[in-house]
Parts: structure tokens; C-alpha cells; sequence
């Protein structure tokens, strides 16, 4: 049949880190490209989800989440944030964060309506806001520093904007909002009584003593702020699964009713080893962060005595790389000849972007690896 597909998402073909994780496989290459761990979780969270399958939690959980799980998240934001959450009203948990963006948008937008995201933007942005027939407007953030201006924000908005999807910490860039940023969202989100749906999954992930601030602690933004947030960038169990959002009632109920017709439930056992995992005590997950830091310097010195020009990483598991010192000149025609040349996988940092120019040559790499693999790909890079 020919355009079986619908035509709003004919652009969307397979996902680059599909393509080139088949590439690495083909090629036996040290795959940097698609962001999990290939080291385990924290031990006290994988035993509780062993412990939640022998207990026989393994059919449907409730509809918005096992209630330890709620209760878990809505401590975690009261303590870490001072935000107060109902669990039974304000927190809905869902197949991992890429659901909970799909529910928000599929939920609050209508056909045409307009989101704001921040540009490069992660891939399920805009094919969500496609599904939803909404229209998404880009708001580039520009190499090296990735400021978000003020100039370029604003003109991203009209009367027909209802969201703003935004990110921070941020993928790919890792850069970590001010709250003098945020302080402009939040303006401008009132002014034109837009939703934010805020994507915070790395918010534990945060380096070099910087602060991670969520966009509903500031004045008049809780009532019209979703935040979620992911065991699997948390707690390195990326295939269990397991996001959540929180926010006002009357927005989780209207998330809620689109979640049910998506997967109505999931991840069933994995949901109370989660809460096991939220009540870990702080310095867990700041030891982590230091672990996933000391990554990021060994990939990081190791590009640029390499060759790259490497940009810092505030935050998360990726670095941005400028391939131009090689003679690249597009990052996707790099990308797809660097296995068969020295068997390493990236990603082309232009497929996040609607305009590829200000990236065209980059190329992003995944620091949360083992130090074994990070060093066996940086020796084949030296074949640059």
C-alpha cells in the first residue's frame, strides 16, 4: 500500500540511534551513540525489584502508579525542592519519561496549537507534538555557551501557543538553565497562560557544583507546571522503563485520562524498587553524579588530545564534539564513515536540530560507559 503512513509523520523514519546502532553492531564498533549505561544500578534497587517479582508483584499496578512509588516521588520533590505534592491527586507514573511527554502533549494540545522546545531538541519532541497535529516552534540555542536570549525566545510565541516543552538539564547540550533563564520561561509562560511540561529527567546528573532548579519552584509556576522526571537516567536501569509526572491535579487528570488509551499500565515490579531507590540517601546520588563527572573528563581530554574541539558538559551523559578539525564538513557523513574507518559510533549533532547549521559538524558521544570502553574507543579515535 502505498503512504500506509499518515502524512504528519512521514518525516519520521527510523531513529538515528537505531541506524547507527545497527551500524556499530555490523561493524563491531564501541557504540558512544545511544545514551544508557553498560554498568549496573545502584545494588539496593535492582535486589528490590528481584524481591517485588518473587513477591509476585507482577500483574497490573494501579493506573497512576503503585502508591509507594507516588508517595516516594512526592517526598522526593517536597524534600529536594519544597514543592508539596499530593501522591494520590498530583502524580501520575508512567512507561518512562517519553510517555509522560506523549500523554502531556497528546492531553493539552489540539491541532494546531503550538509548542515551544529548545533547539536541538531531543527526537520525540517534535514527532509527539506531529501525533498530536500540533505545530512545534525551535528556539535555537547556539554553540558554545547554549544561552537561551531572550530575543529568540520570545518571537517563538503567538496567541496560539499552549506549551512550552522544556528541558533542563538538557539534551544533547548539557547545559543547566540559570534561574535567571527560567526567570524569562516562567515570565513568558504567564503571559501568554501556557502549560510548561518540564523534561528534568537528568536533575540528579548535574556536575562542577551546579544547581539544578525546577521551573515550579518559582513564583505562580506550580499551578501551571508538569515536571517529569525517570528512574532510568536516575538509577541506570534505562530498560526498566519508569517515569513520572507530577504537577496540579486538574493537568494529571487530564494526562491521565490520554496514559490509560497508550499502555494503561507497566513496569509493574520495577515501580516499588524505584521507591527503594528514591529514599536512598542523598550522597548516593551525588557520588553518583561524581562518578558520571570523572567520565566525562576521561572522554573529554581524551577527544581533545584526540583532535575535537570538545564543548563542557554541564550536565547528563553526552558531549558535543566539532569534527571540522578532521576536514568534516557535515557531522551525518562523518558519523556513518567513522565505523568502517576507526570502529567508533557517534551521533550527528544535526539531527537535533531544525536548522543543522550551527551544529552541521558536530558529533555527540556518550560518556556513561565503563572507563574500559571509553578508553578502547578513544585508542581507535587516534586513528584520526
Amino acid at each position: 500500500m502505498d503512504h500506509a503512513l499518515v502524512q504528519r509523520m512521514r518525516r519520521f523514519g527510523t531513529t538515528i540511534f537505531a541506524e547507527m546502532s545497527a551500524l556499530a553492531t555490523r561493524t563491531n564498533s564501541v557504540n558512544l551513540g545511544q545514551g544508557f549505561p553498560d554498568y549496573p544500578g545502584p545494588g539496593v534497587v535492582l535486589d528490590a525489584a528481584v524481591e517485588a517479582i518473587r513477591a509476585g508483584r507482577n500483574q497490573y499496578p494501579p493506573g497512576r502508579g503503585v502508591p509507594e512509588l507516588r508517595q516516594a516521588i512526592a517526598d522526593h520533590q517536597r524534600d529536594r525542592y519544597d514543592l508539596e505534592v499530593d501522591p494520590d491527586t498530583d502524580v501520575l507514573v508512567t512507561v518512562g519519561a517519553t510517555e509522560a511527554i506523549a500523554a502531556s502533549i497528546l492531553a493539552l494540545c489540539e491541532p494546531g496549537d503550538e509548542v515551544v522546545v529548545l533547539d536541538p531538541t531531543y527526537d520525540s519532541y517534535d514527532a509527539t507534538i506531529a501525533l498530536a497535529g500540533g505545530i512545534a516552534r525551535h528556539v535555537p540555542l547556539v554553540p558554545p555557551d547554549f544561552a537561551l536570549r531572550r530575543e529568540v525566545f520570545e518571537a517563538a510565541f503567538s496567541e496560539r501557543t499552549r506549551v512550552i516543552l522544556l528541558n533542563t538539564p538538557h539534551n544533547p547540550t548539557g547545559r543547566v538553565l540559570t534561574r535567571a533563564e527560567l526567570t524569562m520561561v516562567a515570565e513568558l509562560a504567564v503571559r501568554h497562560d501556557a502549560v510548561v511540561v518540564s523534561d528534568e529527567v537528568y536533575e540528579h546528573l548535574v556536575f562542577d557544583s551546579r544547581q539544578h532548579i525546577p521551573i515550579a519552584t518559582l513564583p505562580g509556576m506550580a499551578e501551571r507546571t508538569l515536571t517529569i522526571g525517570s528512574a532510568g537516567k536516575t538509577f541506570s536501569v534505562t530498560g526498566w522503563k519508569v517515569g513520572w509526572v507530577s504537577g496540579p491535579a486538574d493537568l494529571i487528570g487530564a494526562l491521565t485520562t490520554v496514559k490509560q488509551f497508550l499502555t494503561f499500565v507497566g513496569s509493574g515490579p520495577f515501580q516499588p524498587a524505584v521507591a527503594t531507590g528514591l529514599r536512598l540517601p542523598r550522597a548516593e546520588f551525588e557520588q553518583q553524579a561524581k562518578e558520571l563527572a570523572r567520565r566525562r573528563d576521561l572522554l573529554r581530554d581524551g577527544l581533545t588530545d584526540v583532535g575535537f574541539h570538545v564543548l563542557d558538559a554541564e550536565s547528563g551523559y553526552f558531549l558535543l564534539a566539532d569534527a571540522a578539525p578532521f576536514g568534516a564538513t557535515d557531522g551525518l557523513d562523518f558519523c556513518l564513515s567513522l565505523p568502517e574507518r576507526v570502529g567508533v559510533v557517534g551521533i550527528p549533532a544535526r539531527v537535533f536540530c531544525e536548522d543543522p547549521e550551527p551544529l552541521r559538524t558536530y558529533v555527540r558521544f556518550a560518556f556513561c560507559k565503563r572507563e574500559d570502553v571509553l578508553d578502547e574507543a578513544l585508542s581507535r579515535l587516534r586513528r584520526l
